[in-house]
């Protein structure tokens, strides 16, 4: 049952990618039944064991409090001259909202159970990786092979990168996988001859963020395998003293191998599309604003929402009431407009849940990061390379959420949970030893009194 449920995670991380990020009524419905069912089966397991196998970690503290938080929000009191009085702004909008929160609050607590081995997170680590390359290259054909459909299948009015209708959100999704086959690599935890294969894997998620166009995925990509480079000094490596002897060779190998990565990557973009990606990095250095997309996405809405922010700066507008409350604290312009997110993850936090759930959301990245920052201190050569690959693609997310809204994704942030939820596992293994290593010389020194 509990390879069942794993597999079943593994299936809802590529139904809700494939599913156009699960935007829609119909992709959000079969997400939300399919994560219930895998919750009925773990109720199913309890059962028939005839024991409670619960795994909680400090991480899964605050995502639960906001839940419960917007459940708050959606409460409505009837007041004695008729009118209803409630924490949200829009309700309905909230109770909406509600039910995609909890499932992906489900998720991640499922993730922290049933992804929680070395095996299974060894193979789900390589799943992600192929799995990233066949987006990249199902991305790349399509965007050009480009006729106005979706799959080839759907017409949209949007320009689509692969399964998603923002180019952004794809760079998003691939950030979070690319730092995946680096770290196995860097730390050495596959075989030799696979190190080509997993590079080209890593090498053509990058072509298909470049390409995709979005100056955002590019600076978060960056952002996440620099990270990486830091962490890695906390690595438990069994040969530096074998290193330490042969540090010319060792920096020869790994100069080359750096040359060679970015060598392919270049060449990659200038067969795939070089003019378009240059214009694009010349626009960014000179601070044009030359698309409508640009536009929207940018000062005036980040000003906008601060507004919104000043105003309910307690208890926010309302998980989900962002688009129907905007207009009352937008400018002028921004009155002709449309806008459904602020396109900053942080702003929309403060925004919809005010202080209280800005301080759900600052409590949660403490932990992310001392998570983080004890993960790749694993005993385990294989689990500290996968919290590191985690580790780079949360931080590139991080990084991304400053300049779109991927976490308003459910895709997005599913996947985001899910390496959340393995960082915080291997976190806890990493913690327990050292736990129990002070109790024991606690306990010495109490025996010695």
């Amino acid at each position: 049952m509990s390879r069942v449920i794993a597999t079943g995670l593994v299936l809802a991380i590529v139904f809700s990618a494939l599913s156009f990020g699960t935007v829609e009524p119909w992709s959000i419905t079969g997400f939300c039944l399919l994560i219930i069912a895998l919750a009925l089966l773990w109720t199913i397991q309890t059962i028939y064991e005839k024991q409670i196998s619960l795994q909680l970690y400090p991480l899964m503290l605050p995502p639960a409090l906001f839940v419960l938080y917007g459940a708050i929000q959606s409460l409505a009191i009837r007041q004695s001259d008729g009118e209803t009085a409630s924490l949200s702004m829009d309700v309905e909008a909230t109770r909406h909202a509600l039910p995609m929160l909890f499932c992906l609050f489900l998720a991640f607590m499922l993730a922290g159970n049933f992804l929680n081995t070395a095996a299974r997170l060894g193979n789900l680590t390589a799943f992600l990786t192929f799995y990233g390359l066949a987006l990249a290259v199902f991305a790349l054909v399509q965007y050009f092979t480009w006729d106005g459909k979706f799959y080839w299948i759907r017409p949209t009015k949007g320009t689509a990168f692969g399964p998603f209708i923002n180019r952004n959100h794809f760079a998003g999704y691939m950030e979070m996988l690319i730092p995946l086959p680096v770290a196995l690599i860097i730390t050495r935890v596959i075989r030799k001859d696979l190190w080509l294969l997993y590079g080209f894997a890593a090498v053509l998620m990058c072509v298909a963020v470049v390409v995709s166009l979005s100056r955002g995925g590019m600076i978060s990509v960056a952002a996440g395998l620099l990270f990486m480079a830091i962490l890695k000094s906390r690595l438990r490596n069994q040969r530096q003293a074998k290193e330490a002897t042969s540090k010319p060779r060792v920096f020869l190998k790994r100069a080359a191998a750096t040359l060679a990565i970015t060598g392919l990557l270049f060449a990659g973009i200038v067969w795939l599309d070089a003019k378009q990606v240059l214009q694009r990095a010349a626009d960014t250095l000179g601070g044009a604003t030359t698309t409508q997309e640009d536009f929207l996405s940018r000062s005036w809405i980040w000003r906008d929402t601060g507004a919104m922010i000043r105003a309910q700066a307690l208890f926010g507008v309302g998980i989900g009431a962002y688009e129907k409350v905007f207009p009352i604290y937008g400018s002028n312009t921004s009155n002709y407009i449309v806008v459904t997110h602020s396109h900053n993850d942080y702003l929309q936090v403060l925004a919809d849940t005010g202080l209280i759930g800005g301080a759900l959301m600052v409590w949660f990245l403490m932990l992310l990061f001392r998570a983080m920052w004890q993960s790749v201190r694993s005993p385990d050569a294989l689990l500290a390379g996968v919290a590191l690959g985690c580790s780079g693609g949360v931080f590139a997310l991080l990084v991304h959420s400053f300049f779109d809204f991927n976490l308003q994704i459910p895709s997005n942030a599913l996947l985001f949970l899910m390496l959340s939820a393995i960082i915080a596992h291997i976190a806890s293994g990493v913690r327990q030893p050292e736990e129990t290593i002070e109790k024991a010389a606690a306990l010495s020194v109490v025996k010695a009194a």
